[in-house]
């Protein structure tokens, strides 16, 4: 008992309330500056991305707590990802724009929206 105990402890000591969720490939330093230059800000609130503070879709502060992204779609990083790339192939009745994201830049810009906590 006191072997499992000992063994729980440690896999919990890995634990941290402040590491992503997910740990991805992308640059979470270059998402945060992608989500600008795509003016993803126009409509969403983002912690740490300058101008930020759209009210026309959901705020993106906890986004990788989320259970579905847009409502329908497990939120996981590809799923993240095909959804910054291709959003009315998941609902085509989003006001989410189709803004031709390339598949490296949606990387990057779910590894920073993975980051906020």
């Amino acid at each position: 008992m006191k072997l499992i105990a000992a063994l729980a402890a440690a896999l919990l000591a890995g634990c941290s309330a402040n590491e992503p969720r997910y740990k991805i490939a992308g640059s979470a330093d270059n998402g945060r500056l992608l989500l600008r230059q795509y003016g993803c800000g126009a409509c969403h609130r983002i912690p740490g991305v300058a101008t930020a503070d759209g009210n026309v879709g959901p705020p993106l502060h906890q986004i990788s707590e989320q259970v579905y992204l847009a409502g329908v779609l497990p939120n996981t990083p590809a799923n993240m990802i095909h959804w910054i790339r291709a959003p009315q192939a998941v609902d085509p009745l989003t006001a989410m724009p189709d803004l031709a994201v390339s598949e490296a830049h949606a990387l990057d810009m779910a590894a920073y929206l993975y980051s906020l906590r």
